[in-house]
C-alpha cells in the first residue's frame, strides 16, 4: 500500500470505481445483449414477411424444397430458412437440419402472418437466434404451416462493442468528477494531521505554552487533535510543576545552607566560643537534619510517582496505630503546650502496608503541630465505614482523621493542599519541606484510597484519609 493518506485514498477509490466500474459494465452488458437479441429477432421477423408469401403459394409439401433452395440464395449466407409443417422440418438441403427448429413452441393462440422469436442451440454447440412466422394453420400440407429464419447469436460481441464505445468517455467523466473530490477528501484528513505534525516537530522554548490545534476534519482527526492537546497541556502543567519544584528546593535549601555555612564559619574563625560552639553545632545538626527530611521526601514522591514503592499488606490494629503515632508525637506536643489526643475505635482492623500507614499519620500529626495554635488541641481518629470498592465492600473500610484548630486552609486551597511544595505560607518560612500532604494522598491512593482535606467552623482544619480494609490487588 502506498505510505501516503492522498495516495491511499486515491487508490481506494479507484478500486472502488473499479468495481462500480465491473457492476455497472455487466448489468450493461446484460442489457445490450438483451436489446440486440430482440433487434435481431425483429430484423428476422422484417425478412420473413415476403419469404411468407412465396411459400403459402406453395401447394403440396415436396414443393417446398426447390422454393427453399431457391430463397436460400436470396438472402443473407447467413441466414438458415426452415419450414415447419406439422411434425416434418423442410430445409433448403437435403439431409439433417443444423438446427433443430422442430423443438420450438409455437403457440396456439397465432394467426397467421404473427411470429415468435427466441433462441437456440444448434447442432455445433453455438448459439442461433431465431422467428418463427406462422404462414397458415390448415391447408393442402398436413398440419400447421410456419417458416422460420435463423442467424448466429452475435449479441454478445455487439453488446461488448457498444460498452466499448461508452466505457472511455465513462471513465473520463468519472475521472473528472472523482479527482476534485479525492483531492478535497485527502486535503480535509491529511491538513489537520500535517498540523499536527508540525506541532510535534517544534519543542517551545522553557516558560513557552504549546499553542493550542483547532480541532478540525474527520471526527476521528479532531479526537486525535483534542488528545493533542490534552496531552501538550499535560506536557505545560508537568513543566510548569518542575519549574515549581526546582525553585522550591532551591528555597528550601538555600535557608539550612546558609545557617550552615554561617555556623561552621563562625567555628572556623574562633567566633563562635563557649556555648556558642554547642549552639553551633545544635543548629548545623538541626539544619542537616531538615535537608536530611527534604531529601527522603523527595525520593519518597518520586517513588510513588514511578511505582517504586511496593507496597507489603498485612493485617494491623488500626486503634493501635493511631495510638502509637499519637504517643510518638506526644514530647513535641507537650513541649509546645499542645494537646495531642488519640481517639480510636476498638478491633479495627485492616490490610495495608504498616510503614505506609504509620507514615501517613506521622505526616498528617506533623503538619497539624506546625499550624496548631499555643494551648491549642489536636484530635487524632480512627473510625470504621462501610466500604464501596469491590476489594473493601465485605470487610469495610477504615477512616484515619487529624483535626486541629488552628487557622485552617486559606480559601480556595483545599485541593491545592496536596500539591507538591505547596505551603499556605507564602514566604514558606516554617520547617517543613510542603511534601507531607502530598505523600499522604499518595500512599492513600496506592492503597486504593483518598485523602481530602476541609476546614472546620469556627476555625481549624481537619485531613481525613479513607483506606479500603483489604487493598486492591496488583
Amino acid at each position: 500500500m502506498p505510505d501516503r493518506v492522498s495516495s491511499r485514498i486515491a487508490v481506494a477509490f479507484a478500486v472502488v470505481g473499479l468495481v462500480a466500474a465491473l457492476a455497472v459494465g455487466g448489468g450493461l452488458f446484460v442489457a445490450l445483449r438483451a436489446l440486440h437479441q430482440e433487434a435481431t429477432i425483429s430484423s428476422l421477423g422484417d425478412v420473413a414477411q415476403p419469404v411468407v408469401a412465396r411459400v403459402r403459394a406453395v401447394g403440396a409439401l415436396a414443393e417446398l424444397r426447390p422454393v427453399l433452395a431457391a430463397l436460400r440464395s436470396e438472402v443473407r449466407p447467413d441466414l438458415g430458412i426452415y419450414v415447419i409443417a406439422g411434425s416434418r422440418v423442410v430445409t433448403a438441403e437435403a439431409g439433417e437440419a443444423p438446427v433443430a427448429v422442430g423443438s420450438i413452441p409455437l403457440a396456439r393462440d397465432l394467426k397467421a402472418g404473427e411470429s415468435a422469436g427466441g433462441d437456440l442451440t444448434a447442432m455445433d454447440g453455438s448459439r442461433v437466434l431465431y422467428s418463427a412466422t406462422i404462414v397458415h394453420r390448415e391447408g393442402t400440407v398436413l398440419g400447421p404451416l410456419a417458416l422460420v429464419l435463423t442467424t448466429p447469436d452475435r449479441s454478445g460481441a455487439l453488446a461488448l462493442r457498444d460498452l466499448l464505445r461508452v466505457l472511455p468517455a465513462v471513465a473520463l467523466v468519472t475521472g473528472l468528477i472523482a479527482l476534485p473530490i479525492v483531492w478535497l477528501l485527502s486535503r480535509s484528513i491529511t491538513r489537520p494531521l500535517r498540523r499536527l505534525a508540525d506541532a510535534t516537530s517544534v519543542v517551545p522554548a522553557p516558560g513557552t505554552p504549546t499553542p493550542t490545534l483547532v480541532p478540525e476534519g474527520p471526527r476521528e482527526v479532531r479526537e486525535l487533535t483534542r488528545r493533542f492537546n490534552a496531552m501538550t497541556g499535560e506536557l505545560d502543567r508537568i513543566r510548569t510543576e518542575e519549574r515549581e519544584l526546582l525553585a522550591n528546593v532551591r528555597h528550601d535549601l538555600k535557608t539550612p545552607l546558609t545557617v550552615v555555612s554561617g555556623f561552621a564559619e563562625a567555628l572556623r574563625d574562633g567566633t563562635a566560643k563557649g556555648s556558642g560552639v554547642t549552639r553551633a553545632g545544635d543548629a548545623i545538626a538541626q539544619e542537616a537534619e531538615r535537608m536530611g527530611r527534604l531529601v527522603d521526601d523527595l525520593r519518597s514522591v518520586d517513588d510513588l510517582g514511578t511505582g517504586g514503592v511496593a507496597l507489603r499488606p498485612e493485617a494491623v490494629d488500626a486503634a493501635a496505630l493511631v495510638r502509637e503515632a499519637a504517643a510518638r508525637f506526644a514530647p513535641r506536643a507537650a513541649a509546645a503546650g499542645l494537646e495531642l489526643r488519640a481517639d480510636a475505635e476498638s478491633a479495627l482492623q485492616l490490610v495495608a502496608d504498616r510503614a505506609a500507614v504509620e507514615r501517613i499519620l506521622g505526616n498528617l500529626i506533623d503538619n497539624a503541630l506546625a499550624v496548631a495554635r499555643p494551648s491549642g488541641h489536636i484530635l487524632v481518629e480512627a473510625r470504621g465505614a462501610a466500604g464501596t470498592a469491590a476489594g473493601a465492600a465485605a470487610r469495610g473500610s477504615v477512616v484515619f482523621r487529624v483535626s486541629d484548630d488552628g487557622p485552617g486552609f486559606p480559601p480556595g486551597t483545599l485541593e491545592r493542599a496536596f500539591d507538591r511544595f505547596y505551603r499556605a505560607d507564602p514566604a514558606r518560612t516554617g520547617p517543613g519541606t510542603g511534601l507531607g500532604l502530598s505523600i499522604v494522598r499518595a500512599l492513600a491512593r496506592a492503597h486504593g484510597g483518598d485523602a481530602v482535606a476541609e476546614n472546620l467552623a469556627p476555625s481549624g482544619a481537619r485531613v481525613t484519609v479513607t483506606l479500603p480494609g483489604v487493598p486492591p490487588a496488583g
